[in-house]
């Protein structure tokens, strides 16, 4: 898919998977959040199981390819589904398959947004698993690009369009040393916050 867009895409396949292969466990692998790309970049590097909000599942061409991927869509708005989500996330961990999420619950165009939703940390410590942060970055011809972000208003179809007639689009994937659980979700997801945003601004600006 990343190909059929017209995207070149930059990623450290060795860094991801052999830590939870090594554990026995699936990794929660967190990222800032920019484009609906993000996604397709980090399914291109280490399959998993992602979670998303239950419009995609609406979007033309990508919802039906996130189905078939089995993406699972939640309902962001029905706080009492929460603890059954993370104990099914726990379940996946504790399976071996890694989850992919967004901690940040929306896109932003600024460097790591503005902080991590602590929920989904806890299936990490429940499970014993391990957190993977990730930097996902755009360029244009080697300079930070903000052709991909998915803010606002703004609606798919105008993304896509937008995604295909950009010239030399890179998704770059920047993967960080892996968090071992503690027994504070907070903790967790400040420190994974604090990994992604240590990095160069991604993409914005």
């Amino acid at each position: 898919m990343i190909r059929a867009l017209g995207l070149q895409l930059e990623a450290p396949v060795s860094a991801f998977g052999e830590p939870h292969r090594r554990r026995g466990t699936g990794s929660l692998i967190v990222s800032d959040h920019i484009s609906w790309l993000d996604a397709l970049a980090l399914f291109a590097v280490e399959p998993a199981t992602a979670l998303a909000k239950r419009e995609v599942a609406r979007w033309p061409l990508f919802g039906s390819l996130a189905t078939q991927a089995g993406v699972q869509f939640i309902d962001r708005d029905r706080i009492r589904s929460l603890p059954g989500t993370v104990a099914q996330v726990a379940d996946t961990l504790r399976g071996g398959r890694s989850v992919m999420v967004f901690p940040q619950g929306t896109t932003w165009c600024t460097e790591s947004g503005s902080g991590f939703r602590r929920a989904m940390f806890q299936a990490v410590i429940d499970a014993g698993a391990l957190v993977q942060p990730v930097t996902v970055s755009y360029l244009q011809g080697g300079m930070p690009s903000t052709v991909a972000a998915f803010l606002g208003e703004d609606t798919f179809t105008a993304s896509l369009h937008r995604v295909i007639s950009a010239r030399d689009l890179t998704v770059r994937v920047t993967a960080h040393p892996v968090l071992r659980p503690v027994q504070d979700r907070r903790t967790l997801a400040a420190a994974a916050h604090a990994a992604i945003r240590g990095t160069k601004a991604p993409a914005h600006v």
